[in-house]
């Protein structure tokens, strides 16, 4: 990651030399303002030079590629990664012949996977904060039709013993999906109680 400070009569001209001395563009970079400068009497007698200092952006999306390449071959697995980078979100596919091994009972081990990507993500630029999706086979998708239909069944319990009904432990991306299921349920509320990794969804009967 390359890092330069450089200087100019104005912000914006500190800027454009720190870019042209880097060889990026503005959106490569993340720009910090050492100092505004100030403009003296007719623009010479007492002025002040601008700072800032410019860093390269790292690639994120080429650093959860690498890390979940690297762990995949450290379990014995060659794995094609396809990443897909959307504003604040990046999501990646796994593709390969033992991609069962990769997700695991209910999908435990693709989510660890996601979830150590993340932080291996947005650990390497604390300048930028993205939200890491990890998928393999469509589970993501499978695994919400699911939770759908559990949240639906066991709302139907609920009412059905006016007993709250608790759900097993979940994600947090998971539970949401079961908030999100039953929040226009009319005869249910739902809620989250106990500590992650072990918080889960209590469905009440109203």
């Amino acid at each position: 990651m390359r890092e330069i400070t450089a200087s100019g009569q104005t912000v914006e001209e500190a800027k454009e030399n720190a870019l042209s001395q880097l060889g990026l563009s503005e959106d490569q970079v993340n720009v910090e303002i050492i100092d505004e400068g100030k403009k003296g009497l007719l623009g010479v007698f007492g002025s002040k030079r601008a700072y800032v200092k410019v860093q390269e952006k790292i690639d994120l999306v080429q650093v959860g590629k690498s890390y979940l390449e690297h762990v995949a071959h450290e379990m014995g697995i060659e794995v094609e990664v396809r990443p897909d980078n959307r504003e604040d979100e990046i999501s990646f596919e796994l593709v390969g012949d033992k991609i069962g091994l990769l997700i695991g009972k209910r999908g435990q081990t693709l989510n660890a996977l996601q979830y150590l990507t993340h932080l291996a993500v947005n650990k390497a630029d604390e300048n930028q904060y993205v939200t890491v999706v990890v998928d393999a086979e469509n589970y993501r998708e499978r695994r919400k039709e699911t939770l759908y239909q559990l949240a639906e069944k066991l709302a139907s319990k609920a009412v059905r013993t006016d007993q709250d009904v608790k759900i097993e432990p979940m994600p947090s991306f998971e539970r949401k999906i079961i908030h999100t299921a039953l929040q226009d349920h009319t005869d249910v509320s739902t809620h989250s109680e106990g500590k992650d990794p072990n918080r889960y969804v209590v469905i009440k009967p109203n």
